[in-house]
């Protein structure tokens, strides 16, 4: 979007549930206008439907978005100039402006009771009728409408849809949508306990919050024409709508359902922003990750920090398109964000995660740690098994596993003897020092790199798999190195 002008954009989830991938890119998108613009960014809770309510859900989207980064101007927490920002403490506005439309025409009283109609919608079903509501209440003299509502009899507001003619309304991304007008439904605005619904909600907020651009999911496209009624019913100018893609399970075929989140788990992903948190993933990585999928800036750019999205991310670059969920793309954008930090910053980062695997972290080593297993980690909760070594308090390994490749437990203790002496007569520890030493050594012995560093692998670290071994070794030292060396030996005889 080529606009100076300073947005006012809203993110309004329903606190019906966890905070999932495609929230958190609607989100995103709406942030990044709105800083890019030098506008504002609303976050507005939209907790109309109590039947659905959640609760910890409004906390948990809070906390997933200030992870993310996406602060917010105004909001429930914040407040602002146009609040309350929930919906719940909005009734009476939503009443005033119900009650508005009724006075003008736009909209009337029902008192039809929910078993007249179901016993309706039954018969339009088996009449192969699209089910809609047969307008019965529609034609009650308002008079009369007015005295049974003053008599407390039970009702919903409804919209008194126009039958004739058809409305057309813009989508930025898709342009005009024509529809006829016979085709909607007069749809309930204020329920029969005097909430509103979102149809009426949203767009008295957007107004009183002077929205200029409503970016939001593809599932509100059905009743996109009501909005657009609704809005023009009270003579006001609609905002530029937006209507994102939808998100596709990986094999790109259909929408993620609760079992394909549920395997997704199992494989240690998740389509829910709390999880990745806790799954290792940086929120730079997954900013990144979820702003390629329905946007591009060119056809090669795909490394983005936030800073980099607020200057280049546009309305005009957004794809309609279906985008599936690829995981992988994560893997690879977390790796390449988790290399970008400084050693003091992984450090920081890694730290929770030790520390929840039960480990006593010292931040200076870890800071030592850091660079040697930055190239190694897709993931923050890799630094468990890749450097949990260096902080435990008890030190032992598989005793299978100190025995080098094609050797016995016997030549494998001889081998790791003359590592010791040798190390024992060594002033340090040092990469540079200890290797090519080692590198003689095993010519010496008549045997591979690999079988004599294998051995020492273990000895030293407890791990077949570790950062690199040289390197592991001088953070380590030379003291813990020779006792652990000398524990080993003496297993590795034990086993003849």
């Amino acid at each position: 979007m080529s606009t100076l002008h300073p947005v006012r954009v809203r993110f309004a989830p329903s606190p019906t549930g966890r905070t999932h991938l495609g929230s958190g890119r609607t989100a995103l998108y709406n942030y990044l206008i709105a800083r890019q613009t030098g506008g504002q960014f609303i976050l507005r809770s939209e907790d109309t439907d109590q039947k659905r309510y959640v609760p910890g859900a409004e906390e948990e989207l809070m906390n997933s978005l200030r992870w993310l980064g996406l602060n917010w101007d105004e909001g429930p927490d914040v407040g602002g100039p146009h609040g309350p920002y929930r919906q719940s403490q909005r009734k009476e506005i939503y009443q005033e402006h119900a009650r508005r439309l009724v006075e003008t025409g736009h909209a009337y009283y029902c008192f039809c009771t929910p078993e007249r109609l179901e016993r309706v919608r039954q018969e339009q079903i088996k009449a192969k009728i699209n089910a809609h509501y047969d307008g019965t209440c529609r034609r009650i003299d308002a008079d009369e409408a007015a005295r049974r509502v003053a008599a407390g009899e039970r009702h919903v507001i409804r919209f008194k849809m126009p039958h004739e003619g058809s409305i057309t309304v813009h989508d930025y991304l898709r342009g005009d949508i024509t529809v006829e007008n016979r085709a909607l439904d007069d749809y309930v605005l204020v329920k029969s306990d005097g909430l509103a619904l979102y149809h009426l909600a949203a767009m008295v907020d957007d107004h009183l919050m002077e929205i200029s651009h409503v970016i939001r999911g593809v599932e509100w496209l059905p009743t996109f024409p009501l909005h657009a009624h609704i809005i023009r019913a009270f003579g006001w100018e609609l905002p530029t709508f937006v209507h994102l893609s939808i998100f596709l399970k990986p094999s790109g075929k259909g929408k993620m359902s609760k079992r394909e989140a549920a395997q997704a788990m199992k494989d240690g992903y998740s389509i829910f922003i709390g999880d990745l948190q806790d799954l290792g993933y940086l929120p730079e990585a997954v900013v990144n990750w979820v702003a390629l999928m329905g946007w591009s800036f060119d056809d090669r750019t795909e490394f983005f920090t936030l800073a980099d999205l607020i200057e280049k991310f546009s309305l005009d670059r957004l794809n309609p398109s279906p985008a599936a969920i690829n995981f992988s793309k994560l893997d690879h954008f977390n790796g390449l964000h988790i290399r970008r930090l400084t050693p003091d910053e992984l450090a920081v980062r890694i730290k929770p995660f030790l520390e929840r695997a039960g480990y006593q972290v010292d931040l200076e080593l870890l800071t030592r740690i850091a660079p040697i297993i930055q190239e190694r980690l897709v993931t923050l909760d890799d630094a468990v098994d890749m450097a949990g070594f260096f902080f435990r308090d008890t030190f032992g390994c598989q005793p299978a596993d100190l025995v080098g490749q094609n050797m016995t437990p016997a030549e494998s203790a001889r081998a790791l003897q003359r590592v010791y002496e040798l190390i024992a007569g060594l002033d340090d520890v040092k990469l540079e020092t200890v290797e090519p030493r080692m590198r003689l050594l095993a010519d010496e012995m008549g045997l591979s790199a690999g079988q004599l560093f294998g051995i020492i692998r273990v000895a030293v670290t407890g791990q077949k798999v570790s950062p690199p071994l040289f390197q592991s070794a001088e953070i380590i030292g030379k003291p813990l190195i020779l006792e652990r060396l000398k524990a080993a030996i003496e297993t590795l005889e034990k086993m003849e």
